[in-house]
């Protein structure tokens, strides 16, 4: 694990926009990262294509981009949770995300099993 719990967060974020690149074929704009207790928060700006943008003009364009969007991240949850498991040597106990086909910003949580922010704390 990372010495400083910034340079964690900068781990994860680099390494999700590398699953990202190669598993759904572009990545985002630019990626936030916060460890806060139990959870990682990533923000992913800029997700989704400009035919994406035009497809969601119409309230079931939106919708079929968000249900396509989410199905895409959920198939490949299992690489996530590997991903944060070899960065932070926890395990993740669960993975909630969204994305707003409006904004085009995606947020992924993962809840894992233990505190990673007290580990931090701790230095």
């Amino acid at each position: 694990m990372p010495l400083t719990k910034g340079a964690c967060e900068s781990d994860i974020s680099k390494a999700i926009t590398q699953w990202e690149k190669e598993y759904l074929g572009r990545g985002s704009l630019s990626v936030k990262t916060d460890i806060v207790k139990d959870m990682i928060i990533v923000d992913l700006q800029g997700v989704l294509t400009p035919a994406e943008y035009t497809v969601c003009e119409t309230q079931e364009g939106l919708i079929s981009i968000k249900r396509t969007r989410n199905k895409l991240v959920e198939s490949g949850s299992e690489d996530l949770k590997d991903i944060i498991l070899q960065l932070t040597g926890e395990t993740v106990k669960s993975v909630h995300t969204d994305l707003s086909a409006r904004t085009g910003e995606r947020v992924i949580v993962f809840k894992l099993n233990n505190d990673l922010a007290q580990q931090f704390n701790k230095e």
